[in-house]
C-alpha cells in the first residue's frame, strides 16, 4: 500500500510490483482495490512494458491467486489465477509463508521504490495519469541504475533478457460475465 493525491484527494492505493529475477527490470502500477482485476490488468501492463511474459513467476500467496495454502509447497490455486497462467503459458510458483527470503528482489524493489519514486510523487488529477508517471519513472531508473551483479544498467541487461521472454499476445480477458 502507498498513498498519493489523486483529483486533490489522499488516497490509499494498491501497488502491484512486478519484476524480473535476472535483469531486475521492474514496473509498478497503482489500484483502488486488490481484486482479481487488480492482478490481470498489472500482470498484462507488466508484460506489455517488459516485452513479454517470463516462462516461471514466483507469487506471494495473495488471495487472488491462492485460495489455500496447504502444507509444503501444496496451494490451492484459484480458478481465474489458474485461467490467466493457462493464457500467458507461465508456470506459478508460490512462495511459503513467512518465508521473506524467498521475495527478497521484489521486498527490495519496494523498498527501493519508496525512496526512489513515491519520494517526488506529485500530485495527479486521476489514476491515469499516475500510472503513466510511476511507468516512465520506471523506465528512468532501468537506465539510471546500474544491475547489483553486472556491470551495466538494468536497461542494457533487460535488452539483452528480452529475446528470451515469451510473445505476450493479446491481454487476458478475465472478466466474468453474469446474467
Amino acid at each position: 500500500e502507498d498513498w498519493a493525491v489523486i483529483a486533490g484527494r489522499r488516497v490509499r492505493l494498491q501497488v502491484a510490483h512486478t519484476k524480473l529475477s535476472f535483469s531486475r527490470a521492474f514496473i509498478l502500477r497503482a489500484y483502488p482495490l486488490q481484486t482479481h482485476e487488480m492482478l490481470f490488468d498489472a500482470l498484462a501492463e507488466a508484460f506489455r512494458v517488459l516485452g513479454g511474459v517470463p516462462r516461471r513467476g514466483i507469487f506471494d500467496n495473495m488471495k487472488t491467486a491462492v485460495d489455500r495454502i496447504g502444507s509444503g509447497k501444496a496451494r490451492q490455486v484459484n480458478l481465474r489465477f489458474m485461467a490467466l497462467a493457462s493464457h500467458y503459458l507461465f508456470e506459478a510458483t508460490f512462495c511459503n509463508p513467512a518465508a521473506g527470503w524467498e521475495k527478497g528482489q521484489i521486498e527490495k524493489t519496494v523498498q527501493d521504490a519508496r525512496r526512489q519514486i513515491w519520494q517526488d510523487l506529485p500530485a495527479f488529477p486521476d489514476l491515469g495519469a499516475l500510472n503513466a508517471w510511476l511507468q516512465a519513472r520506471c523506465l528512468d531508473c532501468w537506465e539510471r541504475l546500474q544491475h547489483i551483479e553486472l556491470a551495466r544498467s538494468i536497461a542494457e541487461v533487460h535488452a539483452s533478457e528480452r529475446p528470451h521472454l515469451m510473445v505476450p499476445g493479446r491481454p487476458f480477458d478475465g472478466f466474468v460475465e453474469q446474467t
